[in-house]
């Protein structure tokens, strides 16, 4: 029979067993490498776990003539990391300090993956080292990790040193956490506390901006809140450069400040551009303003949106005091438009606006003194990239006092035609009378000498008979007197008077100016400076001279483009010589073309320059025609200078 101790002992043995295996079972199922080495460091265990990782038991390191923790590491561990795992497992075996490392241990797949193991000696009762037990964990995951962030660390630090900005970051408690490298140079000193590095900071900062900084940098931090500022700093150059600065606290989620983190960028080349815009925009509303112009712009739909000072005060209000004008253009049209040309004002405007066709023309504006005035208004859209109208740009000129002029210049040219007409009338009446005169006078003599001869006792026959011939010649001679009038015509000096030469010619020249350009010539003047004074009929030269232009103006009718006449004053010694030039077909015979009734035009008399000629020649000068080396003919005439002066 089986004693109860028999069966105690039985159950003792069972449950140790029972132990045993569980604790076999824990060892080879952790998730971890689990080892044991002997006190000379030589692998004795592998648990499981370990033993398919290497695919090896410790037993198969024992290799016959080589030592069995040499032959694990030359077998298991990567070749980088087999001289530190060796040096520090000696120290360790030497010392029986704890062993901690971390490497790099092959895989059964020849695969090495970091590691990170731990071991701590097993001492008997008298301290002695027995044993060595280890643990090895897989942290290759965590040094890939922690490896990414060493890169990630590095290019952070290489990308903020590399910014063109100074940063920097401290504590709540005034400790210096991070300065940049650009702004460690800038402030020439090592990381310190923040205190000092403030200092060194403020020292940089331009003496009249200095104060304003340190209270506005104070007054943010006692608050905690964000600071923002631009000021000029000295750069290691020595030159002040604008700087644009900025700090803000970075809060805990009850809002507690536990950092701050500042910025500083150069903006001095941005403060530059902005203030080189600021004076050109200053100088283009300057130029704007002083125009001699009433200048406007509108929005796309018509809105008004902007007028000159000019034109504000010519209208007697702005924009922004009347809302109703300000809003739209229809109500602007009715306040300054004259009511008899509104309509056509407004029909202009609605086909420009959406077509973004030019707008121009001429209608009366009422000035602030409630007088509407002619004016002449021209606009044009202004687009932007993509081909629509962002705003129109329009200006107003008061022609008024032009259309005025002009009317009395139109009235003057007219008067000035008329005049020409009776002289040449007056030139031509003089002429035939003193051409006639002559052969009429000698038949009369003829005929009384042919009376006395036929009378006498007894009659002459003979003589008679030659004084009949002396008749009929004179009267052939004023029948063909129409042929032969001359250019020489005799003037009284009671209408001349001492004139500015250049007065005279300038009048002459506007009257045709308007003639030129509704032909479409070009009309080119040089007139020297200070010309002396002539004892002219000013009438009488401006008649020449106008005659000459206006011949000029319908000689360049036959060039095609660019028509051009030019105008040339000078002295010439004891003489003003005036020339007319034109590009036109130029004169056949510069010489015949001053004859009496000689012309070259189909509706032509052939009087003009012969009595333009007989006025200059009656003044004391000459005129003659010339012929262009290239196009065109001159007509050049001179008169003598007066010996006095005008009165100042």
């Amino acid at each position: 029979m089986t004693s109860d101790s028999d069966i105690g002992s039985f159950r003792k043995t069972a449950y140790a067993n029972d132990r045993n295996f569980e604790f076999s079972q824990l060892i080879d199922t952790v998730p971890s490498h689990l080892w044991r080495l002997n006190s000379d460091g030589d692998p004795i265990f592998f648990n499981r776990t370990m033993i398919n990782y290497l695919g090896k038991d410790a037993l198969d390191f024992h290799t016959p003539g080589v030592l069995p923790l040499d032959a694990m590491i030359e077998m298991a561990v990567h070749p980088d990391d087999a001289a530190k795992f060796k040096a520090t497992l000696g120290h360790s075996l030497a010392t029986g300090d704890s062993f901690y490392i971390r490497y790099r241990l092959k895989r059964a797949d020849g695969v090495f993956m970091w590691m990170s193991s731990r071991a701590e000696p097993l001492r008997n009762g008298g301290g002695r080292i027995i044993e060595w037990f280890g643990v090895c964990h897989d942290v290759n995951d965590q040094v890939a990790t922690e490896e990414a962030l060493r890169r990630s660390d590095w290019h952070l630090q290489r990308l903020m040193d590399a910014l063109p900005v100074n940063i920097c970051s401290w504590t709540a408690k005034g400790e210096l956490s991070y300065v940049s490298k650009r702004f460690v140079e800038l402030t020439g000193m090592k990381k310190t506390n923040f205190l000092e590095f403030a200092k060194a900071a403020l020292d940089l900062i331009h003496p009249d901006d200095v104060e304003a900084v340190r209270r506005k940098a104070v007054r943010c931090i006692e608050t905690d809140t964000p600071f923002s500022m631009r000021y000029r700093r000295r750069g290691q150059d020595g030159i002040f450069r604008w700087t644009d600065d900025r700090f803000e606290p970075l809060r805990q989620a009850d809002g507690t400040v536990v950092e701050w983190y500042g910025l500083s960028i150069d903006v001095d080349d941005e403060m530059r551009t902005q203030q080189s815009l600021r004076q050109s925009e200053h100088s283009l509303h300057q130029l704007v303003e002083t125009l001699p112009a009433l200048i406007y712009c509108l929005a796309p739909d018509g809105r008004p949106i902007y007028r000159s000072q000019k034109l504000s005060e010519y209208l007697g209000f702005r924009i922004d005091e009347d809302p109703e004008t300000g809003k739209s253009l229809h109500a602007t049209l009715q306040a300054i438009i004259h009511p008899d040309d509104l309509a056509a004002v407004e029909h202009k405007y609605s086909q420009s606006l959406p077509t973004g066709a030019p707008y121009a023309m001429r209608h009366r504006m009422r000035r602030f003194d409630g007088e509407y005035r002619w004016m002449e208004t021209r606009a044009l859209a202004m687009y932007d990239g993509g081909g629509n109208i962002i705003q129109w740009n329009g200006v107003c000129l008061d022609i008024d006092d032009w259309l005025r002029a002009q009317e009395e210049l139109r009235l003057a040219q007219r008067n000035l035609a008329k005049a020409s007409q009776a002289a040449s009338l007056a030139e031509l009446t003089a002429s035939i009378a003193h051409e006639i005169g002559q052969p009429l006078a000698a038949m009369i003599a003829s005929s009384d000498a042919c009376q006395q001869w036929l009378q006498a006792i007894p009659p002459n026959l003979e003589r008679a008979q030659t004084a009949l011939d002396r008749v009929v010649r004179s009267a052939n001679n004023a029948a063909d007197v129409v042929k032969r009038i001359r250019a020489l015509f005799k003037h009284t000096d009671d209408a001349r008077e001492i004139q500015r030469y250049d007065a005279v010619v300038m009048e002459a020249r506007d009257l045709m100016a308007d003639e030129a350009l509704r032909r479409g010539v070009s009309m080119n003047s040089q007139i020297e400076a200070d010309l002396p004074v002539v004892f002219v009929d000013a009438i009488q030269i401006q008649q020449v001279f106008v005659n000459l232009i206006r011949n000029a103006l319908e000689a360049v009718e036959a060039v095609a483009d660019h028509r051009l006449v030019s105008l040339r004053i000078r002295r010439d010694n004891h003489f003003v010589e005036t020339e007319v030039a034109d590009n036109g077909p130029g004169v056949e015979d510069p010489d015949r073309i001053f004859e009496p009734f000689y012309t070259t035009k189909r509706q032509g008399m052939g009087m003009g320059l012969s009595i333009c000629r007989s006025i200059v020649e009656a003044h004391g000068g000459k005129l003659w025609a010339e012929k262009n080396q290239g196009r065109g003919a001159t007509f050049v005439f001179t008169l003598p200078i007066e010996g006095q002066t005008l009165d100042p």
